[in-house]
């Protein structure tokens, strides 16, 4: 069964950058829808990003549009969520989810596989 692992969350400052990385040892993740989601302490789960298994086409939630990058390396069979200019409301657990089917949704429940989460912090 597919299983996803993610890393590169950590504390940063304001202003500053990550790459949250999300891989599956085993499988080929270019077959898959994967999209990212987030949750803060106290708030709903908030769809951040996803990138669809057919064309490649990727979505933004308003939040991030701007700061933050989806993006896929199939040689390295990982995507990747560039989050640049962060501020402390980004701060809550990450979480990459995948799917077979080939077009993104902003729902969590239809997301079949999905990876523990890797906190990401921002605060001075």
């Amino acid at each position: 069964q597919l299983q996803l692992v993610e890393s590169g969350g950590g504390l940063v400052e304001p202003g500053g950058s990550l790459r949250l990385s999300c891989a599956a040892p085993g499988f080929t993740l270019e077959t898959y829808t994967i999209a990212w989601f987030r949750q803060a302490p106290g708030k709903e789960r908030e769809g951040v990003s996803c990138i669809a298994r057919s064309g490649g086409s990727t979505n933004y939630a308003d939040s991030v549009k701007g700061r933050f990058t989806i993006s896929r390396d199939n040689a390295k069979n990982t995507v990747y969520l560039q989050m640049n200019n962060l501020t402390p409301e980004d701060t809550a657990i990450y979480y990459c989810t995948a799917r077979t089917y080939p077009v993104c949704s902003r729902s969590y429940s239809v997301y079949t596989y999905r990876g523990r989460g890797t906190q990401v912090t921002v605060s001075s």
